[in-house]
């Protein structure tokens, strides 16, 4: 896969919200493109797609994958919510229970891969 978020940006946009940092609209739409492109690099595989809108989609998760229209297993969310998830700053039960991600389909869960940016700050 070829990244097309460089990597010392997106680390400094975590490390950024890490510590609290408020980060401007574009901001946080690379860093959320970064995030799903290292969802991509991290758990490759065509099984989920995982959709935040205005920001990119990505396909990870091996295990079936599919060819045409929508794929049987699909996760969206919003960006602040996919960028907490991916920092560590809420899980992904929390986020399900609050209604903050909508998944579908038996493989549309996250728990496993996440978060992303383990020991990084």
């Amino acid at each position: 896969m070829k990244r097309r978020i460089d990597l010392s940006e997106l680390d400094s946009l975590v490390s950024r919200i890490l510590s609290g940092d408020t980060l401007s609209t574009g901001e946080k739409r690379t860093a959320g493109r970064g995030a799903l492109e290292e969802l991509a690099a991290l758990s490759p595989g065509r099984s989920v797609e995982v959709r935040v809108p205005y920001v990119g989609a990505v396909q990870a998760i091996m295990g079936p994958s599919h060819k045409r229209g929508t794929p049987p297993n699909v996760v969206e969310i919003d960006i602040d919510t996919w960028l907490e998830l991916a920092c560590g700053q809420t899980s992904w039960d929390d986020a399900v229970s609050a209604g903050k991600v909508g998944a579908s389909g038996i493989r549309a869960d996250l728990s496993d891969v996440l978060p992303l940016f383990r020991g990084r700050q």
